[in-house]
């Protein structure tokens, strides 16, 4: 079984990381050439990341992708349309039994369609996710992956819910679990070995962590000078460090905003992912628009505030520790925060490291949904693929 696996930028590797190590673990226990799996691994180069260097892959204890499409940056129908191109030449070239995407990318959404037309059995990981609000370009991303995936492969209840409600037969929805938890408990030693707080000369459980890059909080003037001046007023009763993102650095310095400060607020550089896990798992107090460290805090029971109207990750405020707040009610929600235990919530049903194997399970259990319209199946093994359509 050849199992196509697309990443469009970082956080879709440390998706995908999970599923070649689970890949890996079932073909050691198969003998040579019975029932073998064959991974290929697409980067579709949606986003250009200095970070993803071999050290990246290193970390992740994966090899470098089989395939870069280097699409690059541009408008969402010209990235899309590009993926689209290159990658169709990958499925006709490849001949994969399954297309695999992550996340919400527009890679996800372009090789979605492209293995759709062509007859390739989709499987969609972190499907069914909703934040209802389709101003944002992911959740139109979401909707129509889920409509056109063969196998629907869910985090948390709330996803089973949606995708119920939109119609898609529960034949094809398994919950799975959370596959970024299986890269954070994988990297958690590493992670706990760094002790970046302490080498920042933070106390655990004594600093907020804050990252923040959505457009929404960091291109208009007026919220980046209000959440400002929150984490000013924050930083005299408690250390804040804050990495900033290259986003919110030129918004800084395009709005005169990079000189205010204040003796506790560290803004320093973007921080690495093992970084990250250490600094969230000690934090008293995260603060984010990122969709990833709204589950990571929840993992670790970290409070986190949430800057952002709404949540694709429910399930991380009514089990969580996580909260959706608002520049209006920002200063009484870190109140309320600090007023409360360190801890919060809980960890949600099958957050436990063990979701690709799960995933892999599902796959192999799966029969062929396409059937007798998958263009190459009864066919030689040499045998061309349709051609397109005029």
């Amino acid at each position: 079984m050849k199992l196509v696996l697309v990443a469009g930028d970082r956080p879709n590797f440390m998706k995908v990381a999970p599923l070649l190590h689970a890949v890996a673990r079932a073909n050691e226990r198969r003998t040579a050439g019975n029932g073998a799996l064959r991974p290929v691994l697409v980067h579709t180069g949606q986003h250009y990341d200095i970070m993803m260097s071999e050290v990246f892959f290193r970390e992740l204890n994966i090899p470098d992708p089989d395939i870069n499409l280097e699409v690059g940056s541009g408008t969402h129908a010209a990235q899309t349309a590009a993926v689209m191109v290159r990658f169709e030449d990958v499925c006709r070239k490849d001949r994969p039994d399954w297309v695999i995407v992550v996340g919400d990318v527009n890679s996800t959404l372009a090789c979605t369609l492209v293995a759709a037309k062509l007859g390739i059995p989709v499987a969609h990981v972190e499907a069914g996710l909703r934040s209802f609000d389709r101003t944002m370009p992911e959740e139109i991303n979401r909707l129509v992956t889920d409509v056109l995936a063969d196998l629907l492969l869910t985090p948390s209840p709330d996803a089973d819910e949606n995708l119920l409600r939109e119609g898609v037969p529960p034949e094809r929805i398994r919950r799975v679990g959370n596959i970024m938890i299986d890269t954070l408990v994988a990297n958690l030693p590493r992670a706990r070995a760094r002790r970046t707080h302490d080498r920042l000369g933070l106390e655990a459980g004594r600093y907020a962590y804050v990252t923040l890059h959505r457009p929404s909080n960091v291109d208009r003037p007026d919220s980046l000078e209000a959440i400002l001046g929150n984490l000013i007023r924050l930083s005299r009763d408690l250390p804040v460090v804050f990495p900033v993102h290259p986003r919110t650095q030129k918004s800084l310095e395009a709005f005169g905003l990079d000189g205010v400060t204040s003796p506790g607020l560290r803004k320093i550089p973007p921080v690495g992912y093992h970084d990250s896990l250490c600094l969230t798992e000690n934090a008293r107090l995260v603060l984010t628009d990122s969709g990833g460290l709204q589950e990571e805090s929840t993992y670790f029971r970290t409070p986190c505030l949430t800057l952002r109207p709404n949540t694709e990750r429910p399930v991380t405020v009514t089990e969580g520790s996580n909260r959706l707040t608002s520049l209006q009610s920002l200063a009484g929600d870190i109140q309320a925060v600090l007023d409360g235990p360190r801890r919060l919530g809980r960890v949600p049903d099958l957050w436990d490291g063990r979701t690709a194997d799960r995933i892999l399970t599902a796959l192999l259990q799966t029969p062929n949904p396409s059937g007798p319209h998958w263009p190459w199946q009864n066919t030689t093994p040499h045998s061309p693929l349709p051609t397109p359509e005029k």
